[in-house]
């Protein structure tokens, strides 16, 4: 089945790219398809998935669909990496994805004013795009040394639960770092809701209580971990065990006070 090329389309002639922003909650970013005219049909050659958390790319996704994964740890950013391939590779993967004709169109083309303008849209797009979320600070705040929680009850127009925010101090102002939706119906914790915004959902059939999941984890030292994970280096590392352990019994007896009250309401 024939691809149908989107409406952000850059690029003349039989080779063209298309550019859209992906939300897919567990992970978001920049996505451009490399187009080529195949019997009077626009077929896609190769795909670029610029993620946060599992960047890829896709050869003939159309046909043989090899998926490669971006290492960021070798590579760095994979929208720089994508961008610089298409100025000095794109020929040579266009081959790889199956397309020989359309690869010599490309190396004989003088496409870099389509790099130069896909580049600057892709550039902007990553900024625009970014889906992020910011919620409410909680109505009971306790501090934890280089982070605080913030604990509330939210109702929501088809579910509720608990809500514990861990919040910090980044260049000076209050964000979220992480927050954990303990909802009866769709529990689910972010990794940096004002920032990547890595949404997780949780398996009910698994783990019945979310409530109950999330105070384990916060109490069995994952906490750290998942800062790190979020991009807040700094504040995993100044993380007090003493401190936090005393400030999770606050965090816990008033949420599972809440939770109570909740449903006796």
């Amino acid at each position: 089945m024939k691809k149908k090329i989107g409406v952000n389309i850059i690029g003349i002639g039989r080779i063209k790219f298309s550019l859209e922003y992906r939300d897919l909650l567990s992970d978001q970013g920049v996505c451009i398809s490399v187009f080529g005219e195949v019997e009077g049909e626009d077929v896609e050659l190769l795909r670029f998935d610029c993620f946060d958390n599992e960047p890829h790319y896709h050869y003939g996704p159309e046909n043989q669909n090899e998926r490669l994964m971006l290492d960021v740890t070798t590579e760095g950013d994979s929208l720089d990496w994508v961008l610089n391939k298409f100025s000095e590779r794109l020929p040579e993967m266009i081959e790889r994805a199956g397309y020989q004709e359309l690869s010599e169109d490309a190396r004989s083309m003088d496409m870099s004013s389509s790099i130069d303008e896909l580049s600057a849209a892709a550039r902007s797009l990553s900024v625009s795009g970014r889906k992020t979320v910011m919620h409410d600070r909680g109505d009971i705040v306790v501090e934890a040394g280089p982070i605080r929680f913030g604990v509330e009850y939210r109702h929501l127009s088809n579910d509720e639960g608990v809500a514990i925010h861990v919040l910090g101090d980044v260049n000076g102002e209050e964000i979220e770092l992480l927050t954990f939706d303990c909802f009866k119906r769709a529990p689910h914790y972010h990794y940096g809701p004002r920032a990547k915004n890595q949404r997780m959902y949780l398996d009910q059939t698994v783990f019945p209580d979310s409530l109950k999941w999330t105070l384990d984890l916060l109490n069995g030292g994952k906490l750290g971990p998942m800062l790190e994970k979020a991009g807040y280096l700094d504040h995993a590392s100044r993380l007090n065990p003493s401190i936090l352990l005393e400030s999770m019994e606050t965090v816990s007896q008033a949420a599972l006070r809440m939770e109570e009250e909740a449903s006796q309401s």
